[in-house]
């Protein structure tokens, strides 16, 4: 990768690892449901009127019933990433969960992936891949050793079911293999608005909803316009470009550094303080994810039909998509 290109791809961590800060900040001007809502509602909406259909090309599929079936794929990937990860993520650091520890427990989710891709796909890891695996939940272990000494342990099984939902929706994406990445984004990300509303109104109430609207203030704004313009928008269109412009091994490493970024712009602004036991699950975790993804790629994978659109990336990305 070129310099220039290198760089982006640090600020992109950089901007997903600062965004769990920004998360934490705006938690104090809105409900978690309604505050997601919102960032897909000012990302995502907007944008569905400038960008085209989306088109899936699952193997073994002719063109046309893929083009047919895109919007179911359209929406359980919406359901998955928008309601489940994200909505559960927003829940779990309103519970307690610190913005640095929600950074780097969520990377869990490449171990979530690599389990769902072997049920659903066949893809059968290799022994490498599962010593990554192995180790990355242990640091799991040890982070939940930590917090449950030292903070609420429903904000951080929260935030790993949110882990699981990402993993999901990587396998969904995959099967999916949509032909413009950018725009099956877009549409999914508009898929989340109405169920996490319809939550909000549900279990944090029209009054609360209401008057964290009424209160709006400049803050809060910004708030929304950087977690929906900022982290999703740019991060998620520079991230494209990347994965567009390298081979996805050379670009999917750099998604360790959100942790990084994230942990440590949580002590600089918030004060949260790093007790031993978080290193040492850092590291586990940390070093664990690079083993699974720097591992060679399964070996039973089926082979790519020649006049089949080649598959895109994962969305392991987004926050790298959206925290985004």
């Amino acid at each position: 990768m070129r310099p220039s290109h290198i760089a982006l791809a640090v600020l992109v961590t950089a901007i997903w690892g600062v965004n769990f800060v920004v998360i934490e900040v705006g938690l104090d001007h809105f409900p978690p449901l309604l505050f997601s809502a919102l960032r897909f509602l000012v990302a995502a909406v907007p944008a569905v009127f400038f960008v085209g259909r989306p088109e899936v090309a699952l193997d073994g599929v002719s063109p046309a019933r893929s083009k047919s079936s895109a919007w179911g794929w359209v929406v359980g990937v919406g359901l998955a990433l928008g309601v489940m990860k994200f909505g559960l993520l927003f829940v779990g650091m309103n519970q307690g969960m610190p913005a640095g520890l929600s950074s780097l427990v969520l990377q869990i989710q490449a171990v979530f992936t690599a389990l769902f891709a072997f049920v659903a796909l066949g893809e059968r890891p290799g022994r490498i891949r599962l010593a990554g695996m192995v180790v990355a939940l242990a640091g799991i272990g040890v982070a939940a050793a930590d917090e449950g000494a030292s903070g609420p342990l429903l904000g951080f099984t929260l935030v790993v079911v949110a882990a699981v939902g990402w993993g999901i929706a990587n396998v969904l994406t995959r099967k999916a293999a949509p032909s413009a990445p950018f725009t099956f984004m877009v549409w999914t990300s508009a898929v989340p608005v109405l169920p996490l509303l319809a939550l909000s109104l549900t279990f944090e109430g029209w009054d609360r909803d209401t008057r964290a609207l009424a209160s709006l203030d400049w803050t809060g704004a910004g708030i929304i316009a950087f977690v929906a313009w900022v982290t999703t928008l740019f991060g998620f269109g520079a991230w494209t470009f990347l994965l567009r412009s390298h081979p996805a091994s050379s670009v999917a490493p750099f998604t360790l550094l959100v942790p990084v970024f994230g942990m440590s712009s949580a002590a600089l602004f918030l004060g949260e303080s790093v007790s031993p036991l978080r290193w040492c699950a850092a590291a586990l975790l940390v070093g664990g994810v690079a083993l699974a993804s720097l591992a060679p790629a399964p070996r039973n994978r089926v082979v790519q039909r020649v006049d089949t659109p080649a598959p895109a990336p994962p969305v392991e990305d987004h926050e790298a998509h959206a925290s985004r």
